[in-house]
């Protein structure tokens, strides 16, 4: 399977970059952070996780290391190179109908802000499609702010800075976000485009694809579980 660029995403430095301009050198130094940790306090223990755009294992990992088994998801074969000891699947998320369902279908990253809304609506559609009756599906949502006080930048304990460069009107409703992560010995750039959506937004997505909200996990709403609608 060729997956080409797509329109209005694109990356720069060392490596090898992904149709949404991620890099996989990059994201092979991200560290891991709190994730794992929400997941597994919201699932069954030893639950089978469909992680829809897994990339490089970034959390795949701690998550095998946690006893949970998970198939891993992503259309780049270069990031799906990195992951160890899961199912891989080289499959666009919108694309993806496995003919299985699962007892937790994750969908990290910020996805459900893609900025074409048909590809939003595929993506949780195929959520939709491959959690099980009784199981549940995870979303991360952006920040309130996250569109906002840009520039803005942090630098990790590790040693790297991210910086939010500009964030740039592309359309109705849709945003140009470039980022920067700059290391000591390399910099790595990525340019994406995201839909910002409101909490009456992001659940109406949700009911148009027959799922609704289970609970917001974490104080700040972006970790999210929903179920099947009833």
């Amino acid at each position: 399977m060729r997956i080409e660029t797509r329109e209005g995403y694109e990356g720069t430095g060392p490596g090898a970059i992904t149709p949404d301009g991620c890099a996989v050198e990059l994201y092979a130094r991200l560290p891991v952070g709190g994730e794992p940790d929400i997941i597994a306090a919201a699932v069954p223990a030893g639950a089978h996780i469909l992680e829809l755009g897994s990339g490089v294992g970034r959390m795949t990992h701690p998550l095998l290391e946690r006893g949970f088994t998970v198939t891993a998801v992503d259309e780049s074969a270069d990031m799906l190179a990195r992951v160890r000891g899961a199912r891989t699947i080289h499959s666009s998320i919108e694309d993806l109908d496995l003919g299985e369902r699962f007892d937790v279908v994750m969908l990290a990253s910020f996805l459900v802000h893609a900025g074409d809304e048909e590809v939003r609506r595929g993506i949780l559609s195929t959520c939709a499609r491959h959690v099980a009756d009784g199981g549940c599906v995870l979303i991360q949502r952006e920040g309130a702010d996250y569109h906002t006080h840009v520039p803005r930048e942090r630098v990790d304990p590790s040693g790297f800075t991210v910086r939010v460069a500009s964030v740039r009107p592309a359309g109705e409703g849709v945003n140009s976000v470039h980022v920067e992560y700059v290391f000591p010995d390399a910099v790595w750039t990525q340019t994406f485009l995201s839909r910002p959506l409101t909490k009456e937004q992001f659940e109406s997505a949700l009911a148009e694809a027959g799922l609704e909200v289970d609970s917001y996990l974490t104080p700040d709403g972006i970790w999210v579980r929903a179920v099947p609608s009833a």
